[in-house]
């Protein structure tokens, strides 16, 4: 089991550096530099792909925050809403997140005029990269122990002062990185079917997984996520995104039959 520890910062001489901030700017950089190299192998535009990704990273962390104040702590930003602009002190939705980074792609191909079909590419090079960058970053969540789990004796539970417990960072980091694996791996296999396979199929896993791993959260302590009807707020998001996608990938493979 892994002893107990947390890291929330560390110095560099006069400047205090938050280590989840850290871990995060480093995913944010790892998959931007896999996205360019995927871009230039796949003759496909590093302007198109770097363009989008800005426009993605601000809505993902404005909706993050919208997200979390809404779904995981109301109460408590309603009675001193002076601390819901202030992110630093804590406070993310990567569910909410990934809605906004999205929303922010669905308006960039609007504004930008491509059509659907045409971006598929940059869907599947931005998916694959996403989960690089995922696990990287939930590696911050993980020395900071920001989402302890529920009491077990798990090889890789972590020993908290609250009890020895799964330390949901560090298993959806490798859940992340597992899915990164899988499908860098079944990359160059999938798109020689038809671009748009990564994306669709990495995202249904990441959901699948994530669905589940959430049932492993702690429940009895006073920094448990919030649940409606039993559930997370990430569990219904990612439920969403995994009954939007199977009806996508159904309809479009009606179509598909239909002119064959």
């Amino acid at each position: 089991m892994i002893p107990f520890f947390q890291i929330d910062y560390f110095q560099i001489g006069p400047i205090a550096i938050h280590v989840w901030g850290a871990f995060v700017a480093t995913g944010i950089i790892a998959a931007t530099l896999l996205m360019t190299r995927l871009a230039k192998k796949y003759l496909l535009s590093e302007e198109v792909l770097l363009d989008a990704e800005i426009w993605m990273l601000v809505s993902a962390f404005f909706f993050a925050r919208v997200f979390h104040v809404v779904f995981y702590n109301l109460d408590y930003y309603l009675q001193t809403p002076s601390e819901i602009v202030k992110f630093w002190h804590g406070g993310l939705s990567s569910t909410g997140g990934f809605f906004g980074a999205l929303f922010a792609l669905y308006l960039f191909i609007k504004f930008r005029h491509f059509k659907a079909k045409e971006f598929l590419p940059y869907f599947d090079i931005m998916a694959v990269s996403l989960w690089l960058g995922f696990g990287i970053g939930r590696l911050g969540c993980f020395v900071t122990d920001m989402h302890p789990g529920r009491l077990t004796n798990f090889f890789l539970a972590e020993r908290f002062p609250f009890g020895t417990r799964y330390n949901l960072g560090l298993l959806e980091s490798l859940v992340d990185f597992g899915i990164f694996a899988i499908f860098i791996w079944l990359f160059p296999k999938l798109i020689k079917k038809r671009w748009g396979l990564v994306a669709l199929y990495s995202t249904l896993s990441y959901a699948v997984a994530r669905f589940l791993l959430d049932f492993l959260r702690a429940s009895d302590l006073p920094m448990s996520d919030a649940r409606y009807a039993y559930l997370t707020p990430a569990q219904w998001g990612v439920l969403m995104v995994f009954l939007g996608l199977t009806a996508l990938a159904i309809f479009d493979r009606i179509r598909q039959l239909k002119k064959n």
